[in-house]
C-alpha cells in the first residue's frame, strides 16, 4: 500500500552529477615545485584548486625528486618513448633520472583514475607535464613528456599552460 504526505514537499530539479576533478600540474595551482623551486601559477587553475574542481599533482616530486633539482630533459625520444624504455630522461650533469620520472607519471595515472578525473591541465614544455612539445636533446620538440604520455594512454583529455 502507498502512503503520500499530505503536505506539499518542494521538488527539486534533478541535478546533474557534479563534474569530476580536473587533474592540474602542482606548479600551475601555484606550488614552488619546479625543477627550480618556483611555481607557475594559472590564475584559473588557482581558482579551480581553490573551489575544488581541480586536485594537483607534481609528478617529478611524486618520483621522489627534491625541490629544487637540477634541470633534466628527455634524450632519445620523447615522454611516450620513455615509458617504452626507447628514451631517458637525463639531468644536465648526465644522471639518469627516467625511473623518477616513470615513477611520478605512474602516481600522476594513479591519481586521476582514483579521483575520476578525465582531462588534465598540465605544465607546457616540461620533461614531466609537456602535452605538445617537450624538452628533447638540448631542444623544445614535438612530443609529450613522460607524465602527459601516462596520463594520455590512460585517455585522459590533455590541455597546457605556461611555457614562456
Amino acid at each position: 500500500m502507498l502512503a503520500f504526505c499530505a503536505i506539499r514537499c518542494p521538488v527539486s530539479e534533478p541535478q546533474d552529477p557534479p563534474e569530476p576533478p580536473v587533474l592540474v600540474s602542482a606548479c600551475l595551482a601555484g606550488r614552488p615545485c619546479r625543477y627550480d623551486g618556483t611555481p607557475s601559477p594559472d590564475p584559473e587553475v588557482v581558482r579551480m584548486v581553490a573551489e575544488g574542481r581541480a586536485v594537483a599533482i607534481c609528478p617529478e616530486e611524486a618520483g621522489g625528486l627534491p625541490t629544487p633539482r637540477p634541470p633534466a630533459e628527455l634524450s632519445g625520444g620523447d615522454g611516450l618513448a620513455a615509458l617504452e624504455g626507447r628514451a631517458r630522461v637525463v639531468r644536465f650533469d648526465g644522471t639518469d633520472v627516467t625511473d623518477a620520472f616513470v615513477r611520478g607519471a605512474a602516481a600522476a595515472v594513479e591519481l586521476a583514475v582514483a579521483r575520476g578525473c578525465h582531462k588534465a591541465m598540465l605544465r607546457a614544455h616540461s620533461p614531466s607535464c609537456g602535452v605538445s612539445a617537450s624538452y628533447q636533446d638540448g631542444e623544445l620538440r614535438p612530443g609529450p613528456g613522460v607524465a602527459a604520455a601516462a596520463l594520455a594512454r590512460e585517455g585522459l583529455q590533455l590541455s597546457e599552460s605556461g611555457g614562456e
